[in-house]
């Protein structure tokens, strides 16, 4: 296996983008509509984008404005999907309705169109499934994307490979010239980091979700998750060969916890990147699919 050094990748306008993102997402808000271009019906006739994503563990709203600047959004922690799978359908469109008013309030104007996203592999029928919660929500589906292209219509690379970790499955897209050239998806994410704490401690399930995301915890914790870490390394390995992978980008809020990247990067061999705020890269990318 070969020694890489391992390196911190987020371009300036990536840093700021993701910085913006982090504002807007903890409730700040400088961003006004024209009111000239607010119907009586609450419809914006400006240009905004939307996008969903149904994780395992978040759900995430995202709005950006006519610049694919982020402008409004709101984020949730809920079980309504798991593995791609929308599992709680009733569950799913009632937490998106909610969410969805919030971030109406916020900008003074009714949202009626959004882009998801989905794991690739996931049947067809289970992205109607997604498109049927935003119709639930009475959203319309103006777009689908596979996650880890989704994470590209930030990233913007052209060769390598996404590797996007959600809280559910490990989703992987390998790009060259800028092209998809191989989609996959297995089964591991942040659930089973929770899953693995939870068992080793004795905590509940959600006490390990409160552990898993606390900074404070996780250096104490690595040894516990690091054998799923490595997992995901040899989901990754299985997928990248007999292509030619060079570079390895992380997106997904479980690639947050401390050391995943360098586990990656250890076990595969290739050098692995992340960016600051891995958890909204994707969200970022659909809204930009919208």
């Amino acid at each position: 296996m070969k020694s890489v050094a391992k390196k911190n990748w987020t371009t300036p306008n990536l840093t700021t983008l993701l910085t913006q993102t982090d504002r807007i997402m903890s409730g700040g808000n400088g961003w006004h509509a024209d009111p000239s271009l607010i119907l009586p019906s609450g419809v914006y006739r400006g240009r905004v984008h939307v996008g969903v994503d149904l994780g395992t563990a978040y759900t995430v709203l995202m709005v950006l404005d006519e610049n694919y600047q982020p402008i409004a959004g709101e984020y949730q922690f809920a079980q309504v999907t798991r593995d791609g799978l929308v599992v709680d359908f009733i569950g799913a469109v009632d937490l998106l309705r909610e969410m969805k008013s919030k971030v109406e309030k916020k900008l003074g104007f009714t949202l009626t169109s959004a882009a998801t996203a989905y794991p690739p592999g996931v049947p067809e029928a289970e992205r109607r499934a997604t498109a049927n919660v935003l119709h639930g929500a009475s959203l319309d589906c103006t777009g689908f994307i596979d996650e880890p292209t989704a994470a590209n219509n930030v990233l913007k690379i052209r060769d390598g490979a996404i590797v996007d970790v959600g809280g559910g499955t490990t989703g992987i897209a390998i790009f060259r010239d800028g092209e998809v050239v191989y989609t996959a998806d297995e089964a591991t994410g942040g659930t089973s980091f929770s899953l693995v704490i939870a068992g080793s401690t004795g905590k509940t399930f959600e006490e390990a979700e409160a552990m898993k995301k606390n900074p404070n915890e996780q250096t104490r914790l690595f040894p516990v998750v690091r054998p799923v870490m490595e997992k995901v390394a040899s989901i990754i390995n299985r997928h990248v060969k007999g292509h030619q992978v060079d570079k390895l980008y992380l997106v997904g809020g479980t690639c947050a916890f401390v050391g995943m990247d360098e586990v990656i990067q250890e076990m595969t061999g290739i050098e692995t990147v992340l960016p600051s705020n891995p958890l909204f890269v994707t969200p970022l990318g659909i809204a930009m699919n919208g």
